[in-house]
């Protein structure tokens, strides 16, 4: 009797004996079609299907993104977008931490001769996601120093603006109580979302981060002294009528050489990861504020540590 399916003799078993030829195997569709006595070498392609490669990129152009080979340039869909955030500041309602490091500038290095100041935004993981140049004339610059008025642009990676700050000129003193600094935000450029406004006290930096249509939502507190001697400076976020902290913005200590020949800073910025994304807007206008009341230094002029220095 035959074995079931096998139409030979029924002495003649159904598998190859040694030394017989055996019949290649069929292969799925795609897949390996070459001799089938030898195996496939290492990183060969069987055909499966791998999936998408994960997104390794923040917003923006991928670095050394084009064409396959012989393939479309790959285009990825855009996410959806949440309702009432302003256009390219989609990623920061995903994130609740912010770093922003302010480059180094040869020429005001070595002559100290002052030029507008740039910055990089980035995510805590150190991936660029903004980028901030200071806007306004070099008779401005030099002659008033770190209480000069700008605009300040922040752009995408894919160089489109963003936000834009506005910064007036202001007295910086508290025995001049009506006219603090203040800065108003933009996002997009020509929409206002926000104020950030220095509050009057004797001795302690304070403001608070007010809406568009200036009612405060939260308060900023740093402390008498804003001098980074080896160390962080933080400035307290708090809700308006709380006094428990919900975040802060600090200026991180960059070592004893920048400190002390450069101006260039960092700060990182904390927040709420369910906070209003045009408020964390206002919180970066705010950090570049407290960057030029505080920490800016201009020629032979010693920075400012206090509200009344």
């Amino acid at each position: 009797m035959s074995a079931p399916g096998y139409t030979g003799s029924p002495n003649y078993p159904p598998y190859p004996q040694p030394g017989q030829a055996a019949p290649p195997y069929p292969v799925p569709a795609g897949g390996y079609h070459g001799d089938p006595s030898q195996a496939p070498p290492p990183g060969f392609n069987m055909g499966y299907n791998q999936g998408q490669p994960p997104v390794m990129y923040q917003p923006g152009p991928a670095p050394g993104q084009g064409p396959e080979y012989g393939g479309q340039p790959m285009v990825m869909s855009p996410a959806a977008v949440p309702v009432g955030v302003p256009p390219g500041l989609e990623y920061l309602t995903q994130i609740d931490q912010i770093l922003i490091h302010q480059k180094v500038e040869l020429l005001e290095a070595f002559i100290g001769f002052e030029t507008n100041n740039q910055y990089e935004i980035k995510n805590s993981l150190g991936q660029k996601i903004y980028k901030a140049k200071e806007k306004n004339d070099c008779c401005t610059r030099n002659c008033c120093g770190s209480l000069r008025s700008f605009d300040m642009k922040i752009k995408d990676n894919m160089d489109r603006e963003v936000i834009r700050l506005i910064r007036p000129f202001r007295c910086v003193s508290c025995w001049c109580p009506c006219c603090l600094q203040e800065m108003e935000v933009q996002a997009p450029p020509g929409t206002t979302v926000g104020f950030v406004k220095q509050d009057w006290h004797p001795f302690l930096p304070k403001f608070s981060i007010q809406g568009a249509d200036g009612e405060t939502l939260l308060r900023l507190e740093g402390p008498c002294f804003a001098c980074n001697c080896c160390g962080d400076v933080n400035f307290e976020l708090k809700g308006k009528d709380s006094e428990q902290s919900i975040g802060r913005i600090s200026k991180q200590w960059s070592g004893l050489l920048k400190e002390v020949f450069t101006d260039t800073d960092n700060f990182g910025i904390q927040f709420p990861m369910d906070l209003d994304v045009k408020m964390k807007a206002v919180l970066m206008g705010a950090c570049f504020l407290i960057d030029f009341m505080f920490f800016e230094k201009v020629g032979e002029a010693n920075q400012r540590s206090s509200v009344f220095s």
